[in-house]
């Protein structure tokens, strides 16, 4: 009889393989994967060139958190640092770092402000270069995560950018709707920028600091091709 966890990722395998486009590839990866990492949070991400987030699903934590991830950078991220630099999965507990992980700044003024404790990630390549992530994060009093869920998240990884990689040779110009592609704070940073407020005036709307909105803006740029806010503003709100 076949096990009940290799039959779900089995399952999920084949569905990865089925998407039509991006999008809905990128929606069975965010319906089926928490469970099987018994994870509380997990998202996949996509990065510009400078390896920072252009487009992110997730789940289990808020936009506040990752505007102050993006403040932190992923360069005090061990984690981060290592699926970048090597591309290859890892967990906390694998990170060969000179400071212990709950002494890193990103444990320090981030997870552990949020109360996360553990976490797996692995990176998604695409032509000989990382084009993005995959994460699942475990909160305090959960148990770490283990030497199966590495060789599970990597078969996930590698599963998805096949299939992302297949995708874009299908359809280049494949894509969700304008709106579609930006979160929730990313439409409403849009929306306050048509009407007219400065940076400033949009961090004290928003209860974030003023870099938070410079980095959801870098975001959105790259995410619709623009250079300008007017463009933004106009290719938003001409498509929604």
């Amino acid at each position: 009889m076949m096990n009940p966890r290799y039959k779900a990722f089995t399952n999920l395998f084949h569905l990865l393989a089925i998407a039509q486009n991006e999008s809905q590839l990128r929606s069975h990866f965010m319906a089926e994967t928490g469970s099987l990492f018994g994870a509380k949070s997990w998202g996949i991400a996509f990065f510009d060139t400078n390896h920072q987030v252009a487009a992110l699903d997730f789940t289990g934590f808020s936009e506040t958190f990752i505007d102050r991830y993006s403040e932190i950078g992923w360069q005090a991220d061990p984690m981060m640092r290592c699926v970048i630099e090597q591309h290859i999965p890892t967990h906390n507990l694998l990170v060969n770092v000179t400071t212990p992980w709950k002494e890193s700044i990103v444990y320090q003024h981030l997870w552990s402000r949020y109360g996360f404790e553990h976490g797996i990630i692995a990176p998604l390549l695409g032509q000989g270069e990382i084009i993005g992530k995959i994460h699942f994060l475990r909160t305090q009093g959960m148990p770490s995560f283990t030497d199966e869920d590495l060789r599970n998240i990597s078969a996930l990884s590698c599963h998805l950018s096949v299939n992302l990689a297949m995708l874009r040779l299908q359809s280049p110009q494949n894509s969700a709707g304008v709106r579609d592609c930006l979160t929730k704070r990313e439409l409403q940073i849009v929306d306050l920028i048509a009407k007219g407020l400065t940076n400033h005036e949009m961090a004290q709307k928003l209860g974030i600091s003023d870099n938070g909105v410079k980095q959801a803006l870098k975001r959105i740029f790259v995410k619709l091709h623009v250079s300008t806010r007017a463009q933004m503003v106009a290719k938003v709100y001409d498509l929604s």
